[in-house]
């Protein structure tokens, strides 16, 4: 048969031959490979450090310098705690059993106005200069975890203040008089009172520092979500119970003593304790380049 000649056969399997090609997608070996975004690590595979017993000194001593390399800014901050602390005094004399309620509000209020010394903390870690209007200004790139954090902190702070009330209530079948407030509170016959009232405040006086001992300075350095810093400052806590029960012992104590006389201590304590957060918060977690 001559090579020209095609059969009806061949003219068919020639045709889908030709189909097939026409269809088919073409098959080059670029070398190319699809990118799979790697799996997020999570929060809980976060390093943290063991600290030990003594590391609260030496986060207060960082403070110190800190607040000495800009005074201004502490100061301003300083004057902030010093209102609050008239505030709390006036509040204690005209209605007393309001205290426990307002002492959990500044709490609340307290990391929040400490963010601006975070920020001021780790201008200086970075050898840079810190300015009071950068540091007012430090809550604006995370403002959505800060709001989300700050609701869960004003839940808290909502029923320690309603349950402060019940212990009142309870005790004195209604509330004492701002006359004669200590006379009444602080006799052998109130004794049952006084441990209760002692131990709802440390209860949530303690559950609001375990979740925001260092969940502040987190959300601001490493921009992670309010329920990831709160778990990772859960997990300091219980990972060095010593060290961070410390830590909480010292801020009441040396906050205590400044404010006598007048609360003229606070306009130096308070910004020092700010500035030591945020070593205590770089001495337990790895510094943001090593983001998860």
């Amino acid at each position: 048969m001559s090579p020209a000649v095609l059969t009806h056969s061949d003219a068919l399997n020639a045709a889908e031959s030709h189909e097939r090609t026409e269809t088919a997608p073409a098959q080059v070996d670029s070398g190319y490979v699809p990118y799979v975004e790697p799996e997020r690590a999570s929060i809980f595979s976060l390093p943290l450090a063991n600290l030990p017993l003594s590391a609260p000194l030496g986060w207060v001593k960082k403070g110190f310098n800190d607040f000495m390399c800009c005074p201004k800014t502490g100061l301003f901050f300083g004057i902030c705690f010093f209102l609050m602390g008239h505030a709390l005094w006036a509040v204690f004399t005209s209605a007393p059993a309001y205290v426990l309620a307002l002492s959990a509000g500044f709490l609340l209020m307290g990391p929040f106005l400490c963010l601006g010394l975070y920020h001021a903390s780790r201008e200086i870690e970075s050898g840079r200069r810190p300015s009071l209007r950068q540091s007012l200004l430090a809550w604006r790139p995370t403002k959505g975890a800060m709001g989300i954090f700050a609701g869960v902190l004003l839940i808290l702070e909502m029923i320690w203040g309603r349950a402060s009330l019940i212990v009142f209530a309870v005790t004195f079948n209604g509330m004492p008089s701002a006359e004669s407030t200590l006379s009444q509170l602080i006799t052998m016959e109130n004794i049952g009172f006084l441990v209760t009232y002692a131990l709802v405040g440390s209860f949530f006086a303690g559950l609001i520092f375990v979740t925001s001992a260092i969940s502040i300075p987190m959300i601001m350095d490493r921009q992670v979500d309010a329920v990831s810093a709160g778990l990772t400052s859960i997990r300091a806590c219980f990972q060095n119970p010593g060290a961070m029960f410390v830590w909480g012992f010292l801020i009441t104590l040396l906050i205590g003593l400044s404010m006598l006389p007048y609360f003229l201590g606070l306009l130096i304590m308070g910004p020092v304790i700010g500035h030591a957060t945020w070593h205590a918060y770089r001495a337990i977690v790895p510094s943001s380049t090593d983001k998860t």
